[in-house]
């Protein structure tokens, strides 16, 4: 090997070295301060660290494997509890919304969901006044936001974002057109169309996190 070779092989491993400690450092800034934007994690987690190289910036989808990580390790006795308690919340609030077709989004969808995380659904109408007026007839105050979503590489868009809380738990609901039914905005992490699930679905995802319980139940039946 080159002296050339042995050098650019070193840099290479210092890069990727780097990277994994940014991604794991962002992880930690998300999990213990709520920061929700990966790309400010990222930035915060590499000025803390000394890391100016943006090649040695990890990609979004690495912090969330780190995140997943970190919370494996650091909050396995408290996270699973938190994520469950925002997804059954979540099927109470998609049976509310029912009419506006909602389809939960985000950290309780994908698993990620911790102390800090708002329960995030996208509701569908053409005019979204209507959301926060049926909000409003059921006595739910809302505090009405606006957000930036892209809808493909290159065209981008802003949309009402409607938040309230219930039973001490964060609603974030952004409302879209019907037409955003049928193409989902893309995602921060992938810049894929976002992963979206409908009421069934949540429902399905609770039921199979019940499964386990069930068949130790069982098991502890027949070991009787």
């Amino acid at each position: 090997m080159s002296r050339g070779q042995h050098h650019r092989i070193h840099a290479q491993d210092r890069t990727q070295r780097s990277r994994l400690r940014v991604a794991q450092e962002a992880a930690r800034l998300m999990s213990e301060h709520g920061i929700r934007d990966f790309h400010h994690a990222k930035l915060k987690a590499a000025e803390r660290l000394g890391v100016l190289d943006e090649q040695a910036l990890p990609r979004n989808h690495e912090i969330e494997q780190a995140l997943r990580e970190h919370q494996r390790l650091f909050h396995a006795d408290r996270q699973p509890q938190l994520l469950r308690e925002r997804r059954e919340a979540a099927i109470e609030a998609m049976r509310f919304l029912q009419r506006f077709e909602p389809r939960l989004v985000g950290a309780v969808l994908d698993g990620t969901a911790d102390a800090h995380s708002a329960i995030c659904l996208h509701v569908f109408c053409d005019d979204a006044e209507a959301v926060s007026l049926f909000l409003r007839e059921h006595g739910v105050p809302v505090e009405a936001q606006t957000r930036r979503l892209r809808l493909s590489r290159d065209e981008q868009a802003e949309y009402p974002v409607l938040l309230f809380a219930a039973d001490a738990l964060p609603f974030d609901l952004t409302v879209l057109p019907h037409d955003a039914l049928r193409q989902a905005p893309l995602d921060r992490v992938d810049d894929r169309p976002m992963r979206r699930a409908a009421l069934a679905a949540v429902e399905m995802l609770v039921a199979e996190e019940d499964a386990p319980d069930e068949l130790e139940r069982m098991l502890a039946a027949v070991r009787r």
